[in-house]
Parts: structure tokens; sequence; C-alpha cells
């Protein structure tokens, strides 16, 4: 017989500062959309995940604060929703090891995001660099979650996520874990560099023309999207037209994102105009949807303490959820469970 498990949605986000427009767009924005709903939310600072790579611990702290108070801006209610940092649940490391056990090497080597960061010289990359899936599939799974809100790029992680939760299930013979499905919706979940339309808006970039940072002011916003990379054809009356114009789609996708429009309502407006018309009105938008936010997240910011307590709380409540799970888990693994 089939387990039902609590509809319940998890992400989570790298605090790796330098928050983007792509990271709104893609993420913050959809996670403040899904609260409300029939699932309950869940949302994580991944501070674990950030020290794959070596973080210097001031820095790890401030953007750890900064990536919450982003959430929180975007429309993250830390009431409505479980907002917290991944290091103050301990499930998270402890299911991570068991999932250690259950997930293959070969799985692991396979994942492209471990060989794009570990480079030529893998043998030098951290063990955690490698197992970092099996936390993300802890992550997930310590929640019973049934939908992640992923980009396209971050599809291969869940495939690996349901790997090791089919695996456990059948390994152990029981029906413990869910088969969690991609939240994959809207227009700009994946937004492209303004500077380059086949590459994906990045904080690494070196280019700081190439994205537009949560934290730009108004005048930057707008002078960014003044010097975007475009063509110098008029826009078509659909978005069929813009097939093979990468910088003009992504342009279009961003506009639509930010007004809650579909690309065609968009074009349908900007017909036959060329980007003299449209990038002062793109814009506008940006900065209108853009500029509160950034004004929110300084706000926040500027009491540290009041971020603190907040991730605090939030992981009590995480920690109420998963500890359950976490104990359940190791019994079925024959793991003795007397402690009082």
């Amino acid at each position: 017989m089939s387990a039902t498990h609590t509809p319940r949605i998890f992400s989570g986000i790298q605090p790796s500062g330098g928050l983007t427009l792509g990271n709104y767009l893609g993420a913050l924005k959809r996670f403040a959309e899904y609260q409300g709903g029939a699932a309950e939310t869940i949302y994580c600072v991944v501070d674990l995940h950030a020290i794959t790579v070596w973080q210097d611990p001031e820095a790890l702290r401030a953007q750890t604060r900064e990536a919450a108070a982003a959430f929180m801006a975007a429309g993250v209610d830390p009431v409505q929703s479980v907002l917290f940092n991944q290091s103050q649940v301990p499930a998270h490391a402890e299911m991570a090891w068991l999932f250690n056990t259950v997930a293959r090497v070969g799985w692991m080597y396979r994942m492209t995001q471990f060989k794009d960061k570990a480079g030529k010289n893998s043998e030098n990359a951290s063990l955690g660099l490698l197992a970092y899936p099996a936390l993300m599939a802890a992550d997930i799974l310590t929640y019973h979650a049934t939908a992640v809100p992923v980009g396209e790029d971050q599809k291969q992680h869940l495939e690996l996520t349901r790997d090791i939760a089919a695996k456990f299930n059948h390994d152990y013979g029981v029906d413990f874990f869910p088969m969690t499905n991609p939240l994959i919706e809207g227009v700009a979940t994946r937004v492209m560099s303004l500077r380059d339309g086949s590459k994906k808006m990045s904080k690494s970039d070196p280019s700081d023309a190439s994205r537009i940072n949560l934290t730009d002011d108004a005048d930057t916003i707008a002078q960014k999207i003044r010097k975007a990379r475009t063509d110098a054809d008029p826009l078509p009356g659909s978005m069929e037209g813009l097939q093979d114009r990468p910088e003009a789609r992504n342009l279009v996708n961003i506009y639509a994102a930010l007004s809650g429009e579909t690309g065609d309502q968009v074009l349908a407006r900007f017909e036959g105009q060329g980007f003299g018309a449209f990038k002062p009105a793109l814009a506008e938008v940006a900065v209108s949807v853009l500029s509160p936010i950034t004004a929110k997240m300084t706000e926040l910011k500027s009491d540290p303490a009041e971020i603190d307590r907040i991730l605090g709380d939030g992981a009590e409540r995480a920690e109420a959820i998963a500890r359950p799970i976490v104990e359940r888990t190791k019994e079925i693994m024959g793991m003795i469970r007397s402690r009082r």
C-alpha cells in the first residue's frame, strides 16, 4: 500500500552573496507565491552546501543574513513559511550521512556541477563537493517534501534525490520516502546574461554589467538595461519570432516575468518597435518591482539580531518536522533507538 505524504514544498538558496534578478525571478518570487496554498512551504539558506568550497567565516555569516533578508524582502513570510539556515537543524547532516550509504559513487561522479566546480584537478576538491548531492537529497527528503521548485539546470539533482529515495525504499522494502516532483513553471525561470543571451545570469560572471543585482539602485538598473546587448531588428508580434534572437528573447522574458504577463502579451504592445522604445519601458518595470525589494533588504540587514532570531525560530520549527523522519529512517535501517 502506498504511503500518503503531506503536501510540502522545500527549497533552498546558497548564501554566496550578490543575489541577482535571476535569483529573484527564478526562485525568490516563486517561493513567495507558493505560500498560502495547499502545501506547507519550507525555505532554507543552505550554509552547509556553501562550505563545500572554503568560506571566510565572517563573510559566510553576513551572506547568510543577506540571503535571509532577500527571502523576506521578496515576500516570504517567516510566520506563514518555515525559514531557517540549514546548519541549525542537525537532521540535514545526519540524513546526508545515511544517504551517503545509499547513493553510489558513480552517481556522484556523473553530476555535472561537480565536474564544473572541481575542474581538471578533481583530486584536490573537497569530499563534501563530491558528496553534496546526498546532502541535497537529505535537505528535501528529511521533510518528506513532495515538490521542489527547480530551474532547468537543477533537474539532475532532483532526479538523483528520486533515485536515492527509490533505492532506499527498495532496499528496505518500505514506501517511506516520496518521489519528489519538480516545480518548473513560468517565464524567465532561467534568466540569461545581459551581455550574452546564451549564458545564465550569474553572480560569478566577471562583468557586473551582465547582471542586475538585488542591491543595485534605480539608476544602475536603468543603465544596465540600456547597455544590454540586443540586435537591430524590430520586435515581432509573438515569441515564435524570437527563436533565433537569444538576447531579445531574454529581455522580453524578463519584462513578462516582472509584469506578470506572457511574452506574447508584451510583444503585442511593442510589435514593430525597436529596443530604443522597449528598453526604457523595461527599465521602468524593473525599477518599480526591484526598488522596494532593495529597500526592504537594506532595512532588514540593519538589524542582524532580528534576522538571527527569525532563523533560530524557523530552525526549531524545521527540526520538529525533520526529527521524527530522521529517527524513523534510522529505525528502518536497523539502528536501536532507546535513548530517552
